[in-house]
């Protein structure tokens, strides 16, 4: 039988999983998915992601790539495999890739969002949605310390040190910081690529400029420093989101942000 290589674009709530990568003691996007793949394909499936998403996460544009000999129309990808899922999960569409497609080394940018919830009080329904800040946010202050991170760096300073990329340099090419109704804040990101827990940790800064703590030059001073420990704490994960990722059109794949139609 043939072997043909599938994309699949995902769309999940990562409030009760433990990160994309699979873990042999815990529950995690990865697993569901290829126990679904598994249970539709009737033969075990190994997936590769565009973006690995750390616990609590969310994705509406995560995409993924597998290899099988079983041939099934596109929509059967899509409806088969969500039979399988949890309802935290879900495929929204499939294609069928040349055998040089990879869902993360084909990628050219890939973007983030990030909901912050800016109210004294904490809302229950969007606990696990949107990072909190009861403090009042100075929007023009984190758009004027936003601006300053944007271009190629050397993101050092907003790196984990579990960061196994090889090198710290990345180009961000957008970082909005709008607000989204009375007290929503949305932040867009684009870059290249991501280091671990880079748009967190670019998060808690913009917050502590937002706050007053510091001036939106600081954003600048800690980026120049390449020092983890002069930039803010880890942002919670609530509130992150893989927002999407585009790749060479033409692989076919739906453009990230766009509606989605079953093929």
């Amino acid at each position: 039988m043939t072997r043909q290589r599938i994309a699949l674009g995902l769309e999940y709530d990562g409030s009760s999983f433990e990160g994309w990568q699979t873990q042999v003691h815990g529950r995690t996007v990865q697993n569901v998915l290829e126990a679904a793949l598994a249970a539709f394909a009737d033969e075990p499936l190994a997936t590769v992601c565009a973006g690995r998403t750390d616990a609590g996460v969310h994705a509406r544009g995560q995409v993924v790539h597998f290899d099988t000999t079983r041939d099934r129309e596109l929509q059967s990808w899509v409806r088969g495999v969500n039979r399988y899922l949890p309802g935290q999960v879900a495929v929204r569409w499939a294609r069928r890739v040349p055998e040089d497609f990879h869902a993360r080394f084909s990628a050219r940018v890939r973007h983030y969002e990030y909901w912050i919830l800016n109210d004294p009080v904490r809302s229950p329904l969007l606990d696990h949605r949107a990072g909190w800040v009861f403090r009042p946010l100075d929007l023009p202050a984190m758009q004027a310390a936003a601006s300053l991170l944007l271009g190629t760096h050397d993101f050092t300073s907003f790196r984990s040190s579990q960061c196994q990329a090889k090198s710290p340099v990345r180009t961000l090419s957008r970082l909005e910081v709008a607000a989204a109704g009375a007290a929503l804040l949305r932040l867009r990101f684009t870059a290249n690529a991501f280091l671990h827990h880079m748009v967190r940790n670019i998060v808690g800064t913009l917050v502590e400029v937002g706050t007053g703590r510091r001036e939106p030059a600081w954003a600048a001073a800690v980026l120049a420093a390449r020092d983890r420990g002069r930039a803010a704490a880890t942002f919670e994960a609530a509130g992150l989101y893989f927002a999407g990722v585009e790749y060479d059109l033409a692989f076919g794949l739906p453009l990230a942000g766009e509606p989605v139609l079953l093929s």
